[in-house]
């Protein structure tokens, strides 16, 4: 199939595009909240320690509940789960709004509590929601077009997190209540969307919810070395080799470019990763698939010894930003894996482990990058991150033969 072939159909499904606008307007306004929130609290505290309680009160309902999630996402309709969470959520944007309008009071009424309270709200609305929108791609491609569909979602994605923030600093200007508003209006346009995507959901034989039956999905992805091999790469990968964490740090007293450096910084991985999703999209990755996640996982680990060398405002702009692209690159690999290597039934619950292992490995990763620029400095602690993750990659190619060893996407 030829590429203008295939994005040709691709943007033909309409169920699929709907869902992919869904998914561009719910990341925007997620990212936005994710940043009013975050100055408002810093407005109202100036406490630091605050701005972390926010980010743990949306992490903590994700470990707790993904796994639930994953078993309701294989039992009831996904794109009404989605239409549901993106509901809450909208909910919660009225509230902000509502709070920071001081409506029915004299003067704003928004605190610290209600802000932490909104911020778990939104946690568990998402821990419902990813599982769920994970597993729709598949009912709504052909197998052959997946790879594309998932680059395509990908290159959204990132168009999402880079100007979400940006609009929400524009609309700022106007106030925090403004910003609350445009999310508000994102989040109910997504939730119509997902309400109206129409596929063949049949119902699971009845099965009584019990433990077997939630962590099946871990149980699956334990069984199957391909998919094992592919969840944990990313996991150790980001966890060893992520810099996010100490980018101020790099920003401030080694490469000496102030915070406007900083904003460019923590563009630059992003800018990469959409040109890649962009690439992806247009040529799809067809054969020797094993050898190239474990290639982009290399030049990622490569990328960050790079970084962690260079006294080079430029230069470390430029490895960002490749680290960026290579990881796309194993992102779009290991998705398109794990949705084709599981069977519909199972597909809710294997994304939610799936989505545990992105975000312990997200948050586990800052964790670790600041313990050990504590023990060897910041340069120590990225070099030694990226040394890790070179290793990993050859650690995989002899651990999991299977991963290393696929030729196409599809068996």
């Amino acid at each position: 199939m030829s590429s203008h072939t295939g994005l040709r159909e691709l943007f033909a499904l309409r169920d699929y595009m709907r869902m992919w606008a869904a998914r561009l307007s719910s990341t925007a306004a997620q990212q936005m909240l994710m940043v009013a929130v975050g100055w408002q609290m810093y407005e109202l505290t100036n406490s630091a320690w605050d701005l972390g309680l926010v980010g743990l009160y949306q992490f903590a309902p994700a470990l707790l509940f993904t796994l639930v999630a994953g078993h309701a996402a294989d039992r009831w309709h996904r794109g009404l789960i989605v239409a549901l969470c993106l509901l809450a959520q909208a909910v919660a944007a009225l509230v902000l709004v509502a709070a920071t309008a001081g409506w029915g009071q004299a003067s704003a009424w928004l605190s610290r509590e209600l802000l932490l309270g909104v911020s778990v709200l939104l946690g568990l609305a998402r821990a419902f929601q990813m599982p769920a929108q994970q597993a729709l791609a598949p009912l709504l491609v052909p197998a052959s077009l997946l790879p594309r569909a998932t680059a395509f979602n990908s290159a959204g994605t990132e168009v999402a997190v880079i100007g979400g923030p940006a609009l929400g600093g524009l609309v700022f200007v106007a106030g925090a209540s403004a910003v609350y508003g445009l999310c508000l209006a994102l989040l109910l346009l997504a939730s119509a969307m997902a309400l109206r995507l129409q596929y063949r959901h049949t119902p699971p034989a009845h099965e009584p919810v019990t433990l077997a039956s939630v962590f099946a999905g871990l149980t699956f992805v334990w069984r199957s070395k391909l998919l094992l091999g592919a969840v944990s790469l990313d996991l150790f990968a980001v966890l060893l080799g992520g810099a996010t964490a100490l980018l101020p740090i790099f920003a401030k007293d080694i490469l000496q470019v102030g915070p406007w450096g900083l904003g460019l910084l923590r563009a630059a991985p992003a800018v990469g990763a959409l040109i890649m999703s962009l690439v992806l999209t247009r040529w799809s990755i067809e054969r020797r698939v094993g050898h190239k996640l474990l290639a982009a996982v290399a030049v990622y680990g490569l990328c960050m010894l790079v970084f962690g060398v260079s006294t080079s405002f430029l230069l470390s702009l430029f490895v960002l930003a490749v680290s960026g692209a290579a990881d796309m690159a194993s992102v779009v690999i290991r998705m398109t894996l794990v949705q084709l290597e599981t069977p519909d039934d199972m597909r809710g619950r294997v994304s939610a482990v799936n989505s545990i292992f992105i975000g312990a490995s997200n948050q586990l990763g800052e964790f670790e990058s600041g313990a050990t620029a504590a023990w060897l400095g910041p340069v120590g602690s990225v070099v030694l991150g990226g040394v890790g993750t070179l290793l990993v990659a050859a650690a995989w190619l002899r651990l999991f033969p299977s991963l290393a060893q696929r030729d196409r996407m599809e068996r």
